[in-house]
C-alpha cells in the first residue's frame, strides 16, 4: 500500500528536483553547527538517542535502532554520509545537548512542541503517535485517565524528565505535589511496583513496550485520552537539529518527505508497532504548524 494514494498531498513538501539545489545550500556555512559538507569531511555524523523502544535506543552491537535511527540512516545515506557515532542520553539532555554541540541531531522521536521550537530545528514530521498509562497489574487503584490525577488526592503518577506528558499533565490541572518525574523510561516498572507512584503516563507505544517487560504492571485498556482545550491530545515525532544547521535539516528534509511515500517507510514504521492510524496521522500537519499551534 502507497501512503501518498490514501494522502493525495504532502504538507510543506518539495519535489526531489529540488534536492541538488538545496544540497548546494548546505554547503553555506552554518555558524556553530556542522554543515553538510563538513559532514562528508569528516566522514561521519553524532546522532544521540534517548534508549526508548521503540522510538530510539542502541541493540547490544551499539547500533541505533527504532523509528528514528532507521529512518534517519537511509535519508544520511541518500545524503552520503554513511558513518553514525551514536549517543545515548537522558531525554530531558537532548535539547541541551544539541545547543551545547555534543551531537550534530537526535534521532528520539522527540514530539514538535512550540517550546522546543523556540531552542531546537524539528524536520518534518516522521511519526505521530498517541497517549497512555502504565498501572499495577488488575489496575487496583481503578486509574483510567490522565485526569483521575487532577481529580483524585490518593493517587501519584510518574513521567519522564522533559517530557511532553509533564505539560499534559499540568494542563489538566494535575499539582506537582502528585508528579515523580524519573530519569529514564526504565524505571518505571520499578516506581509503580515500589509504590512511589501508581502509574506511568508515557505514549502508548512505550507504555505498551514496558507491559511486555513484567507481568506485575499492565497497560490501562480502557484508556481515555486525555483532551486539553478542547482538542484530544496526541504527538507529532521528528528529528532535531542546532537552531544554526537550517541548510542541513532542510536538505534532510528533502528525502524524509520524499521516502514518506514509500512502501519501506510505512514498513520501518509497523515493524516498531506503529498502527495505520498512527501512521496516517504523520501527514496530518506540517511541522511549521505544529510549531506554531496555540500562537
Amino acid at each position: 500500500m502507497d501512503i501518498s494514494g490514501k494522502l493525495a498531498k504532502r504538507y510543506g513538501g518539495r519535489s526531489v528536483a529540488g534536492l541538488t539545489i538545496m544540497v548546494s545550500l548546505a554547503f553555506s556555512a552554518d555558524a556553530g553547527a556542522a554543515t553538510l559538507d563538513e559532514l562528508r569531511e569528516r566522514g561521519s555524523i553524532r546522532i544521540a538517542v534517548a534508549d526508548e523502544v521503540p522510538y530510539g535506543y542502541l541493540d547490544e552491537n551499539g547500533e541505533g535502532k527504532g523509528a528514528g535511527p532507521e529512518v534517519a540512516r537511509y535519508v544520511l545515506e541518500q545524503l552520503g554520509i554513511e558513518e553514525i557515532e551514536w549517543q545515548v542520553v537522558e531525554f530531558g539532555d537532548l535539547i541541551d545537548g544539541l545547543e551545547a554541540d555534543r551531537f550534530d541531531m537526535a534521532a528520539a522521536e522527540m514530539a514538535i512542541r512550540p517550546e522546543r521550537c523556540e531552542r531546537v530545528l524539528f524536520s518534518a514530521p516522521n511519526t505521530s503517535y498517541g497517549e497512555g498509562l502504565l498501572i499495577r497489574a488488575a489496575n487496583p487503584e481503578e486509574i483510567n485517565a490522565y485526569s483521575d490525577f487532577a481529580e483524585r488526592e490518593d493517587i501519584r503518577v510518574a513521567v519522564l524528565d522533559g517530557a511532553t506528558q509533564i505539560g499534559i499533565l499540568e494542563s489538566l490541572g494535575v499539582p506537582e505535589s502528585r508528579i515523580e518525574v524519573i530519569n529514564a523510561n526504565a524505571a518505571a516498572i520499578d516506581i509503580i511496583l515500589d509504590g512511589q507512584a501508581d502509574a506511568y503516563a508515557g505514549t502508548g507505544l512505550t507504555v505498551s513496550q514496558l507491559d511486555a517487560q513484567s507481568q506485575e504492571v499492565e497497560v490501562v485498556q480502557d484508556f481515555v485520552d486525555p483532551v486539553v482545550d478542547g482538542e484530544i491530545v496526541r504527538s507529532w515525532g521528528a528529528f532535531t537539529f542546532p537552531q544554526e544547521a537550517e541548510t542541513l535539516r532542510d536538505v534532510f528534509d528533502e528525502v524524509l518527505l520524499d521516502y514518506r511515500n514509500t512502501q519501506a517507510w510505512e514498513d520501518t514504521l509497523r515493524e516498531h508497532g506503529f498502527t495505520q492510524d498512527d501512521i496516517l496521522n504523520a501527514f496530518r500537519f506540517d511541522t511549521e504548524w505544529l510549531c506554531n499551534r496555540g500562537n
